[in-house]
């Protein structure tokens, strides 16, 4: 699976997701895209985009979109935060399909 982590999600957690083909929003050369801009320069060359911007539900439609949407649902974006999400989030990219958003949240 081809993974793009947004630039709000840092980059490190890539070493987490060893068995996907990871690449920061940075090191694809998509910094500082708005995120109509960023879906659409997606499309085609990733399979999923990995955010933490929790506003991506409601401001973007993902219907006819090439690209899965994850979002990161914890208490920042720091890494620590994010690394107990990683075997949830594994989950989910093993069933995330093109046009789905999904969440990843601790469970409660």
């Amino acid at each position: 699976m081809r993974v793009l982590l947004d630039s709000c999600v840092p980059q490190r957690l890539r070493d987490s997701l060893a068995a996907h083909d990871v690449q920061s929003a940075r090191f694809a050369g998509l910094e500082g895209l708005l995120d109509r801009e960023l879906l659409d320069a997606l499309e085609g060359i990733f399979d999923v985009m990995v955010t933490c911007d929790r506003s991506i539900p409601w401001q973007q439609s993902m219907q006819g979109r090439r690209v899965g949407v994850l979002v990161l649902v914890a208490p920042s974006n720091r890494l620590a935060d994010l690394l107990p999400l990683v075997p949830a989030l594994l989950n989910v990219l093993a069933e995330i399909r093109s046009g789905e958003l999904r969440e990843v949240a601790l469970e409660s």
